[in-house]
């Protein structure tokens, strides 16, 4: 009998070409609001360009505001069902930094910034990812009013990391980052986990 060769799947995950030119690795965000506004202009060019769902993420050193990382939802540009935007600011941070956590004793506390609540997945990543601190922008019903299902995500959810010593900041712009959804919904983006 012979053996059918099957081709063994390789999986690379690299930025849209337009991040090279947005995104200003030098520059120190001082405050959430800077933050989230990268955040959200990520998501908002994500969809202007049709690269991706309306949701941007960025991991910053907290205390210096430095930039580590950028994620933008990559689901269906990349056929992933994991590749929120989130998910790709942790993966890029890792990445960047040669490890698997983003906590250290020695090294800075890091944060994530994400232009919507985090779903159920990108819940459970936080937890491990080392982040110590994470700023949300629209929430979870604003994305829900598009239809995309953000799964079991409760107030106890919540609760869980916060007394794992992630603190969570909610509504840092929430109108901007709405407004983002809102465009992607104008433009019958799809919705691919309703």
């Amino acid at each position: 009998m012979l053996r059918r060769c099957l081709k063994i799947p390789t999986i690379r995950i690299e930025y849209p070409d337009w991040v090279a030119s947005l995104v200003d690795w030098e520059r120190r965000y001082a405050s959430d609001e800077e933050r989230m506004r990268l955040a959200i202009t990520l998501s908002r060019e994500n969809v202007v360009r049709r690269t991706g769902g309306p949701f941007g993420a960025a991991i910053f050193e907290m205390e210096t505001g430095k930039l580590v990382a950028v994620g933008m939802n990559s689901v269906v540009r990349l056929n992933n069902c994991t590749l929120h935007g989130e998910m790709v600011a942790f993966m890029m941070a890792q990445a960047r930094l040669g490890c698997f956590t983003l906590r250290s004793d020695t090294g800075p506390a890091h944060e994530l910034v994400t232009s919507c609540e985090p779903c159920a997945m990108c819940l459970g990543a936080t937890l491990w990812s080392g982040v110590r601190r994470v700023v949300c922008g629209a929430h979870r019903d604003d994305a829900r009013r598009l239809n995309f299902e953000e799964g079991p995500v409760f107030p106890e959810s919540h609760a869980y990391l916060e007394a794992r010593g992630i603190e969570i900041v909610h509504g840092v712009l929430r109108a901007e980052a709405n407004a983002v959804l809102e465009l992607y919904r104008s433009g019958e983006g799809i919705i691919y986990n309703g």
